[in-house]
């Protein structure tokens, strides 16, 4: 065996080791040193791929191959554009966050904060939620308003029920940025929050966040979006407890690593903002779909200095069916494209250093690679409905550039990213997604911008099933692929082109398993109780009596949370004809949480106890939702699984799938001390 074939097999000695400490604790020197690895293993693939690898036999082949290389071209080298960004030391602003703030609260600057709470038609609990939340924040110092652009009165009266003021604009011109810009109109606040009115901060966000504004030349804090339910990837899939939201790799590596250039991105909820920076560029950008990103970068080219503080200090809804995914994402896609045409984009944006200009556009360069995934699903039906090898491959390039390049992506990606997301795994759910995205792609590039459209959240899904829309494309791809595999083991049973063969046989499985994926990630269950539930292990008293009425007392462990109701753990049973009246949660160094009244409540899945609130229970009510969602520290910080193991769970998953109705689709919850500098004596 020639060097050529081994040394890139010892190199893979190295991320394996580095493995054994998280990055977050290891040396700088040692995140470089695997960047220039995964820096030189790409390079020497690609000198092979254009050296080497191109089948230029006929103008068929010779086109096809090119598009290949161009392909794979593309997506390592914008790759390794992220990773050169990583270069430089950087932090979730955690430390800064503790530091700032201990200052702020020996010193006297308490300014008053406009919260700012856009609504257009969102359903009343989503919106009360909110502002409940909103109230409940310690800092007293502040003024909410809820700026409605649907004008129901329903949402007049819910805002005076929590003092919030109260905004209708006659004309609904600009979408939210216009909203927000006549909320502007009515503050007179030194600073200003945004929440959308799905989300939910905690108590202590105001808190968390004044501190970072003490530097006079810092204009905004942004923190991560979490979410309350799971996405619909992993819902549908059923992989909630092996699979992350595809935003935590944007919020725990992504917007850490801007940061560190100047070049944080504003997500449009769940920022503090100061009111003067915001005048002097004229409010949020107007004629832009995403008004938070231009907004940002205007921040940015006038000198201000935009802050990321990566603590989970708010949580929303995401999108509820996987049509509502989608749309989403086209639309973010939509409006990241759109603003590089804009005057106020990261292109045209004059005061913009090359370096903050290069990571925003970093962003736009993440969706225009969905092109060149989707031509990499669709290279294999070359091999068996055309018979075009779209590239050439040897067993010395497989076994010295091609495996050692993967593999070395795989054993490091979450390394790199900090348990943030799976190399392949976060990448297969994900091709239900490629042919709409990179037709907005497309759309964008001739000039095509989306409208804003707000996402439904806190619907009820009848029957569930799969948006044609969704479907079709996936379809005819399952099909088209069918037929390229059946081709091909055609081919080979009559002792033809072995080589290409094989290759297009196993390219084209892979192709096949990862539209199978992607298609049952667009399978939306039916969806008879729309709130969030929460994986909250708890113990707790519960009080009731026997047929007979005698009063009867029960332990009981409590294995998720709503806002509905408990679920007790699988064991737990409770005696025949037994009526359930009242809950005591026991929360270990926490506050003590009021009696709830509950009663039995028949599921399939487990023994569910629905909350039973009156008018009598209302404060109750109102003291446990705060603490369910505002209490500091709530949502963890989860690392995500081996990919091996999660591989494995997926493809559980699809062999032997549960029904919907024997499962709960739960996102967890942590009981925790507070962190930082302790609770403020206003």
């Amino acid at each position: 065996m020639t060097a050529e074939l081994w040394l890139p097999w010892l190199l893979l000695l190295w991320p394996l080791w580095l493995s054994r400490r998280p990055e977050a604790r290891s040396p700088l020197w040692m995140r470089r040193s695997l960047l220039v690895l995964l820096i030189l293993l790409s390079l020497h693939y690609l000198q092979w791929r254009l050296l080497q690898s191109l089948n230029l036999s006929t103008h068929v082949a010779a086109a096809l191959s090119v598009l290949l290389l161009f392909a794979e071209a593309w997506l390592l080298l914008s790759g390794l554009l992220p990773l050169l960004l990583a270069w430089r030391r950087f932090s979730d602003g955690s430390p800064e966050a503790d530091a700032a703030q201990a200052i702020w609260q020996a010193s006297n600057w308490r300014p008053q904060v406009d919260v700012l709470i856009p609504t257009c038609g969102e359903p009343l609990p989503v919106l009360e939620r909110c502002l409940r939340a909103c109230s409940q924040m310690r800092y007293p110092h502040r003024h909410l308003w809820v700026l409605d652009d649907s004008g129901r009165p329903e949402v007049v009266a819910l805002a005076a029920r929590y003092n919030c003021g109260y905004h209708h604009r006659p004309e609904r011109r600009h979408a939210k940025a216009g909203n927000l810009n006549a909320g502007l109109a009515l503050c007179r606040g030194e600073l200003v929050a945004v929440f959308d009115a799905d989300f939910v901060p905690q108590e202590h966000f105001l808190d968390r966040t004044i501190g970072l504004l003490l530097d006079p030349q810092v204009a905004l804090v942004q923190t991560p979006q979490h979410f309350l339910n799971a996405d619909p990837v992993m819902r549908n899939l059923a992989m909630e407890a092996w699979l992350l939201p595809d935003e935590e790799s944007f919020y725990r590596w992504i917007e850490p690593v801007r940061s560190a250039w100047d070049a944080v991105v504003c997500a449009g909820t769940s920022f503090l903002v100061r009111r003067s920076a915001l005048d002097e560029v004229g409010g949020f950008v107007e004629q832009a779909i995403s008004e938070d990103l231009v907004t940002g970068m205007t921040l940015a080219s006038r000198g201000w200095k935009l802050r990321y503080l990566g603590e989970k200090l708010s949580a929303g809804l995401a999108a509820e069916t996987m049509l509502d995914f989608v749309r989403q994402r086209q639309r973010w896609a939509s409006g990241t494209l759109q603003a590089l045409r804009l005057r106020q984009g990261p292109l045209r944006l004059p005061g913009l250093h090359w370096s903050q200009r290069l990571a925003y556009l970093e962003g736009a360069l993440h969706w225009f690679n969905t092109v060149p995934r989707l031509l990499l699903l669709l290279m294999p039906l070359s091999i068996g409905l055309l018979g075009v090898l779209p590239v050439l491959l040897t067993d010395d390039a497989v076994l010295g550039k091609l495996l050692p390049l993967w593999i070395g992506l795989l054993l490091s990606t979450g390394w790199l990213n900090r348990g943030s997301r799976h190399a392949l795994l976060a990448d297969l759910p994900g091709w239900a997604l490629a042919v709409p995205l990179a037709s907005t792609v497309l759309a964008s590039l001739w000039g095509r911008v989306q409208p804003f459209r707000i996402t439904p959240k806190h619907r009820m899904q009848g029957g569930g099933g799969i948006a044609p829309v969704l479907a079709l494309p996936l379809l005819v791809l399952l099909a088209l692929n069918s037929l390229n595999l059946a081709l091909i083991l055609r081919h080979l049973s009559a002792g033809s082109a072995a080589a290409s063969g094989w290759l297009g046989l196993g390219w084209g499985g892979l192709t096949l398993l990862g539209l199978l994926v992607a298609l049952r990630a667009c399978l939306d269950p039916a969806t008879s109780d729309p709130s969030p539930w929460l994986a909250l292990p708890l113990q707790a008293r519960l009080y009731g009596r026997t047929p007979a009425g005698q009063p009867l007392e029960l332990a009981a462990a409590i294995s998720a949370i709503s806002e509905t109701g408990v679920t007790l753990h699988e064991p737990a049973a409770l005696p025949a004809g037994f009526r359930a009246e009242w809950l005591a949660l026991h929360v270990p160094g926490e506050m003590e949480l009021p009696d709830l009244p509950v009663k039995t409540q028949p599921a399939h899945h487990a023994i569910h106890l629905a909350w039973v609130w009156s008018r009598e229970s209302a404060a109750s009510r109102e003291t446990f939702l705060g603490w369910l969602y505002g209490r500091p520290n709530a949502w963890p910080q989860r690392q995500a699984p081996p990919e091996w193991r999660a591989l494995l769970a997926l493809l559980g998953r699809l062999i032997n799938p549960m029904p919907p109705h024997q499962r709960q689709s739960l996102v967890p919850q942590q009981l925790a001390a507070p962190k930082g500098p302790g609770k403020p004596d206003w």
